[in-house]
């Protein structure tokens, strides 16, 4: 049940939207145990001033065409899980739309149970 944001400099294709959306979603169910159908995520552009980054720290060289994907989580997954699933989503991104890897950062929180109602005013997750 993991909600994502993929946050990103304005002005690419709804193609390479798409590419991004499709490889974090493959990623999530083939490495992060989510479900094929549990797909909620939200796409933010900014321009180019409103993006602060770092080229060089834990990593790069960074381009301006970085990408950071929030992901908040309803439930822990191991250290193994979170890092098959870091370094699947780096190979279909580089695939599919061509993100360097070194482009990529992601960041994982969870929270509980009570946090999620998906509709109808209820805590969608409690019994």
């Amino acid at each position: 049940m993991p909600v994502s944001r993929i946050n990103l400099r304005r002005g690419h294709t709804a193609a390479y939207l798409d590419a991004l959306s499709a490889g974090l979603h493959q990623a999530l169910v083939e490495r992060f145990e989510v479900p094929a159908d549990d797909r909620f995520q939200l796409i933010q552009q900014f321009d180019p001033a409103e993006m602060r980054f770092d080229r060089h720290y834990l990593g790069g060289p960074r381009s301006a065409d970085w990408v950071l994907i929030e992901i908040t989580a309803g439930r822990p997954r191991s250290a193994d899980t979170k890092c098959a699933f870091y370094r699947r989503l780096a190979e279909l991104l580089a695939r599919s739309p061509g993100l360097a890897p070194a482009d990529l950062m992601v960041v994982i929180r969870h929270n509980t149970l009570e946090d999620w109602s998906f509709a109808d005013g209820r805590a969608s997750m409690l019994p």
